[in-house]
């Protein structure tokens, strides 16, 4: 075997303090033990790993690399435990979730209310994640289940189309563009605009197609939610794009006028990703089923 979990957590330990022989003394091992494991790892894998200097330990490009992988493990370790011993306490399963702004804000609330009311000895974490991350996360198993918007094409991922929605702009009823039958996003770039928080799927998507363009994005303010963001356009502070299902649930509380964007990305298929369905646990799949089941009545715009 090229290594043992001592020898990658007294690695990771080694590039984050520079030193060998603080990294040892963390792990209770004597210097001279370290330093012959880091050079059996070396001598197994025919390369070198880390360059000593005076000033300290800095890793070679294939450390480097060893290392990214070597905290992913780690991670998944530590998942592992937590969730074998969250087995003593009663629960028989655990999902994660990586999922974007609206699946989180909108309908994952209500959909895990249900799963979770049928299937109280399962545990679920529900992380706000960036489209990339969540391909990525399910590509590497980080997680069990994700939840995306857009085009998806990646290896090892199955996707499963549930949805269509489609992203709107939002005004006060009495703003210039509030009687627009349908306008471009450009268009509405010469007025301010309440985004989402930075980590947001929808801000981070909408950023990168306004550096596609050249132009520029007028946020007057970030706000943590669709709500927040609604309740700013009705009082006129800016105008907001944001998904049409989230639109016409917030409108039942808010005068708002909706606005269709012409351009075809605004139209936003909704997909479960998963690695291979047919190897989730039963209460992941029914999950799975809950998810396309509740949310495949979602319009895809104002009328």
């Amino acid at each position: 075997m090229l290594f043992d979990l001592t020898d990658l957590r007294l690695f990771i330990y080694i590039a984050e303090l520079k030193s060998m022989t603080r990294a040892a003394e963390r792990m209770h091992l004597s210097l001279g033990a370290a330093s012959s494991r880091m050079k059996e790892m070396e001598s197994r894998f025919g390369m070198r790993l880390l360059y000593r200097e005076n000033k300290g330990v800095q890793l070679s490009p294939a450390g480097e690399t060893l290392l990214r992988h070597a905290q992913q493990v780690m991670q998944q370790v530590e998942r592992l435990k937590a969730e074998m011993q969250e087995y003593n306490n009663g629960i028989k399963g655990h999902i994660r979730i990586f999922a974007n702004t609206t699946a989180v804000t909108e309908f994952m609330p209500q959909v895990l209310g249900r799963f979770l009311a049928r299937h109280p000895q399962v545990n679920v974490a529900l992380e706000e994640r960036l489209n990339h991350d969540i391909v990525r996360g399910v590509q590497e198993g980080t997680a069990d289940v994700g939840i995306a918007a857009g085009p998806v094409q990646a290896q090892g991922v199955h996707v499963i189309n549930f949805s269509t929605d489609r992203l709107v702009l939002a005004t006060a009823v009495g703003h210039p563009l509030a009687k627009a039958g349908k306008l471009s996003f450009a268009q509405t770039l010469d007025y301010p605009h309440i985004g989402l928080h930075e980590g947001s799927t929808l801000q981070h998507f909408l950023n990168r197609i306004v550096a596609e363009t050249g132009q520029r994005l007028q946020l007057r303010i970030q706000v943590r939610g669709f709500e927040a963001m609604c309740r700013m356009v009705e009082a006129d502070v800016g105008i907001g794009i944001l998904p049409y299902s989230a639109a016409l649930r917030l409108a039942a509380t808010t005068q708002l006028a909706l606005v269709e964007l012409s351009e075809p990305w605004a139209v936003r298929e909704r997909s479960v990703l998963v690695q291979r369905l047919e190897s989730l646990p039963q209460y992941a799949r029914d999950l799975v089923d809950e998810i396309c089941s509740s949310t495949a009545h979602a319009g895809i715009g104002p009328t």
